[in-house]
């Protein structure tokens, strides 16, 4: 793989706005009437939300992620999916550069809800 370009230059202002949270995915099922979604639970501590992700293209099982912790953007305004409403977005790495994807963990269990950056 070449990696791609470096994107252009961003204020710290702005990357501060960017809410990165850890959560745990608490569940993992099927988007009605899509091929490629998967609706998770996450759970973040204090509360759980929807997130919708394009996971089933890229694993044989997306079931196996429940249980782990993964990182989160947390506030995107709510967006409806194929009928689901999305409450964030999930922080994977690889798919922009046509890698398989894979999570973004943290290295050790931390609290859900803790913030990244």
């Amino acid at each position: 793989m070449t990696p791609a370009p470096v994107k252009m230059a961003v204020l710290i202002e702005l990357l501060n706005r960017i809410d990165i949270r850890v959560g745990t995915i608490v569940a993992v099922s099927d988007v009605p009437n899509s091929d490629k979604l998967v609706q998770l639970r996450v759970s973040f501590g204090d509360h759980e939300r929807t997130i919708v992700a394009g996971l089933r293209g890229e694993r044989s099982n997306p079931r196996d992620i429940e249980g782990k912790q993964a990182l989160f953007v947390v506030n995107l305004e709510p967006r409806t999916i194929r009928g689901v409403v999305s409450e964030g977005m999930l922080f994977d790495i690889g798919y922009a550069d046509g890698v398989r994807p894979v999570l973004a963990v943290p290295e050790s269990t931390v609290p859900d809800g803790t913030r990244a950056g």
